[in-house]
Order: C-alpha cells, then structure tokens, then sequence
C-alpha cells in the first residue's frame, strides 16, 4: 500500500474493531471516521478496503474511488473489491464502468453469486432485461432469509409449456415485491396456464386474490410451515418474468389491483384528497435512504395531506389499505410498497427516489415509470437530503389545488 505494515498489524487496534461495529451498525459515517483515523496511522487492504466501502454508503465518492483504486492497485485480482468498486461506479453513475468492474471480478471468480447479482441488478437498471433476469437468479443462494427455500416434488419452471397446467409462483422479499410482481400472472395465463397460484405473506392475501390472472392464494405465515399441494410447475416472484420474456417493450403496465367491495363501503371517505406514506419498515432494503424525516412529512401533512401507515389509519392488512387509496385523488410515497399498490391499482402517484441505492425498477433518469403509467418519479439528487424534494413536490400540490 501507500505506507509500509507496521510490525503490529492495524486490524488488532481496538480502533479497528470499533469501526467494524460501527459498519455492522450501519453507521457508515462514524466507521468512515475510525478507519480514516487509522489509514493516518498505516494502510493496509482491509482499511482501504472498508473506508472505500463505508466512504459510498455516505456519498463521498471521490474519496471512495480513491481508497477503493488503491485497493484494486495492490490486489487487482480480488473479486469482492471488484464488486465494492462496481457499487461505487453504480451509485456515481458511471454504468460503463460499473459493468467492467462487475465483469472484471467474474472473470476472477465466476461462480461470485454476489457479482453476479451486482451485474444483474446494473443491467436491469440500463434496461437490458433479457440480459439480466437469468443473472438475478443468484440472488436465491444469497438471502435465504428473504427467499425462502421451497420443499416440494413438483419441478420449477424454466419456460417450459404450460397450455392446460398450474403453476404455483412462490412468494419471496417484500410486501412491495409481491405487489409489483403479480402482474405477472396473467403473462401465464396467456401462456396458457389454466391455473395460477400465488404465495404470499397474510396481509396480502385478500389484495392479492383479485389480481388480474390469479386463481389462487396461498397464504404463508411468518415462521410458519406450509403445506404445498401438487401442482405442474413451481416458480418464484422475480424468477418468471425471464422465462416470459419481459423487457422494456413487453411489461405489462395496465392496472391489475383493486379493493374488494365490502372494504370499500367501511374506508372509503368522500371527497378525494392526498395520502403519503414518508416512512419504511425498518427491517426494509435501503430503509435508512428511503425515509423522509417526520418534519418533512409534517409540511405535507399541513397541506391536507394524510397519512397511510397502518398505525395511523387503523387497517388490519393491505385490502383496507387499498379501499382507502381507491378514494383518494393522489398518493405520495416513498419506494415502499404503498407506491406499488396505488401503481397497480392505477391511481395517480408521485413517488420518491434516494439518490443512494436507488432501485433498478425505477431506472435511470426517467420522472416516469414503465411499471406504473399513473406514476411520477421525484428524484433526490443530494444523499440525505429531501428537502429540495419536499418544496417541489409541495409547490406541485399548490398548483394541483389551484
């Protein structure tokens, strides 16, 4: 590296091991500070490696590069720094390069289901679908805790006919991820699937059981064991769309959700008006980026705006959520999964973006969605702050009203 080891090895500094806590913390900025305190010291790959890595998740990404490049300089041929380095060209904009990096690392460890799931996920973001939904399927090995295994004796579908059969789509990630991608179902019902079943977690069962091209839910309770009845083929949520073919040109966007009527007559109010939704579970991907600080939300809260967390509505799943959003004339949300049920259900959505691992589904640059045609796209061009996103969209709220 930049500085000869010392004779004791920085990693056994009690420095170090707090910054390690600190990162697994999800403190970035406070592990950035302890391993830059150390790199003044001495630098060793590890730090360079982990100050680059903590140096992205805050923004800072000139600095990152320039750990990150110094990473790569003494151990080129490490997959995983190829991976940091692609994130970093990802969050930068820099899809080019981003690439290379990610392809860079394959080619020194091709089984890498971790770089392969990065380049999967970079492609999906620029658009080349075809290209990116067979690399997407490494993501199963990976989160076994958000992807749950399926144990049965019927065989998974890889695009095999399905004129006259059933196929069960097995649920997996979250509530949002669900409700994006049971759009789906009816791809195979035009492929001939005579019956389509969904698995999905309870608060998404009487939603999800009037989507266009699902016969049948299955529900499948948190820690609970499920018990699977034979049916032709099995697949999962982000597994169908490849088989199916689905690009740009091809995905469905029409609506193809919509409250059932006994929920209607018991949350509907008159008068249409706005609902946001500013907060995301916290056991969410990206939470931390996502959320917009209550103060933030107030100012919209103060324009008439109300909210739709189920602490404050009162709901009991994701129908009741529904019922109230088909009486409303417009919904905001942040990248949670009341964006994607207004989406589905074709209700007008403006909807907010992180500028930090913000997600392939939304693209690049667009304020519109291929996904939802009702939806409008706020982008947060500066890591942490939504404020400049709150005056726009208050100042579009003001010109609505008039």
């Amino acid at each position: 590296m930049s500085k000869t080891r010392p004779p004791a090895a920085p990693e056994t500094d009690p420095l170090f091991a707090r910054a390690s806590e600190l990162q697994r913390a999800g403190d970035f900025a406070g592990a950035a500070e302890a391993y830059g305190r150390l790199a003044r010291r001495a630098v060793t790959l590890n730090i360079a490696a982990n100050l680059g890595l903590c140096l992205t998740e805050v923004g800072r990404f000139k600095e990152a590069e320039r750990w990150l490049s110094l990473a790569i300089q003494n151990r080129p041929q490490a997959a995983e720094l190829r991976r940091l380095s692609g994130n970093l060209y990802r969050e930068i904009g820099d899809y080019g390069r981003a690439e290379t990096e990610f392809r860079a690392g394959l080619s020194f460890e091709p089984g890498a289901n971790s770089l392969r799931l990065a380049l999967g996920g970079l492609l999906l973001l620029v658009g080349r679908w075809t290209e990116a939904w067979p690399l997407m399927e490494a993501r199963v090995p990976l989160h076994p805790d958000v992807i749950p295994p399926i144990n049965v004796s019927f065989p998974e579908w890889r695009g095999e006919d399905l004129a006259g059969r059933s196929i069960l789509i097995w649920y997996e990630q979250g509530l949002g991820d669900q409700i994006q991608f049971a759009r789906f179902a009816q791809g195979l019902k035009a492929r001939g699937a005579a019956h389509v079943a969904l698995g999905c977690r309870p608060p998404l069962v009487d939603l999800l059981a009037r989507a266009t091209g699902v016969d049948e839910i299955v529900p499948a309770p948190r820690g609970a064991s499920v018990n699977i009845r034979p049916y032709d083929f099995w697949s999962r949520y982000f597994s169908v769309p490849g088989p199916l073919g689905v690009t740009l040109a091809t995905l469905p966007s029409a609506p193809y959700l919509s409250a059932p009527p006994d929920r209607r007559a018991r949350w509907t109010q008159p008068g249409g008006g706005v609902g946001i939704a500013w907060r995301a579970s916290p056991t969410g991907f990206n939470a931390g980026n996502k959320n917009v600080p209550d103060a933030l939300a107030r100012r919209l809260l103060d324009l008439g705006a109300r909210s739709l967390h189920p602490e404050d509505t009162g709901v009991a799943d994701f129908a009741d959520t529904a019922a109230i959003v088909e009486g409303l004339d417009l919904v905001i949300s942040i990248d949670t999964s009341v964006a994607h049920l207004a989406g589905a259900m074709g209700k007008p959505t403006w909807t907010l973006i992180p500028r930090l691992h913000a997600d392939w589904r939304w693209l690049t640059t667009r304020s519109d969605s291929p996904w939802y045609p009702t939806m409008r796209l706020y982008r947060q061009q500066t890591p942490g702050d939504w404020a400049p996103v709150i005056d726009q969209i208050a100042r579009d709220l003001e010109r609505r009203r008039a």
